[in-house]
């Protein structure tokens, strides 16, 4: 029940950031009513946000009726840039997103809707971090990591969220990965970045926290694109 209960506020927190994706597009096509070509911009990123909230409700459905997740080979350069017009919307005219993409990043299977909440919701703290407006770098790129830095040598496809806003305490760093734990009081469910690292971990990967108070933080997701079955991926997470 409390597994469920914890699935339930995490669903509706990425639905939130949706809907507010939502509600940003069709204000945006409001204020710009008398110029036709970019109003419907707008309005078409309002309605990508709606058609990623169906999906969502599809999967949630999908899980109550004891389906398995949508994984899929796929490239994570595509997902994002696929992604990066409900960022923009997500974060507001005073936040600038910075893409950057290696071109030799491989597919490799991960869940893709996973993904895009995952990528949402470390924007939107992103964004939350700088009221006053800055940049959001995301980048992809290649990682290998020898035999002697970890359990073995493994191939990985790391996607780096990185901001320059407030950065963390050192106690909101140790807590920040608790369930519930939230520094948005009345507003945050503390189920952002939980999901973040459940997803990563899910496809056997994992997530690295470089934050400092006043300069920013930065978030590495490590995803392994080597031939590892997806099934194994669960059980070799925890040696990361």
């Amino acid at each position: 029940m409390f597994a469920l209960g914890q699935m339930s506020r995490s669903f509706v927190h990425d639905f939130r950031n949706i809907l507010a994706v939502i509600s940003a597009g069709l204000n945006l096509a409001k204020r710009h009513e008398s110029d036709v070509a970019l109003s419907s911009r707008f309005l078409a990123g309002a309605q990508e946000g709606v058609d990623r909230g169906l999906r969502m409700t599809a999967r949630l459905l999908d899980f109550a009726s004891g389906h398995d997740c949508e994984v899929q080979a796929a490239n994570v350069n595509d997902a994002l840039r696929q992604l990066q017009t409900l960022l923009r919307y997500a974060v507001g005219p005073d936040i600038r997103i910075v893409l950057q993409f290696d071109q030799d990043v491989p597919n490799f299977d991960f869940d893709l809707p996973q993904f895009n909440a995952a990528i949402m919701n470390l924007v939107v703290n992103a964004r939350d971090a700088m009221p006053d407006g800055g940049s959001i770098h995301i980048s992809t790129g290649l990682v290998f990591q020898a035999a002697s830095q970890g359990p073995t040598s493994r191939s990985y496809v790391r996607v780096r969220v990185r901001d320059g806003g407030m950065g963390m305490t050192a106690d909101v760093r140790r807590r920040i990965l608790d369930p519930f734990f939230t520094t948005k009081a009345g507003t945050g469910t503390g189920l952002g970045l939980p999901q973040v690292d459940n997803f990563v971990r899910q496809a056997g990967g994992f997530m690295r926290i470089d934050t400092a108070l006043g300069v920013g933080s930065t978030f590495d997701l490590f995803f392994p694109y080597d031939a590892i079955p997806w099934e194994e991926r669960k059980t070799i997470s925890h040696l990361l």
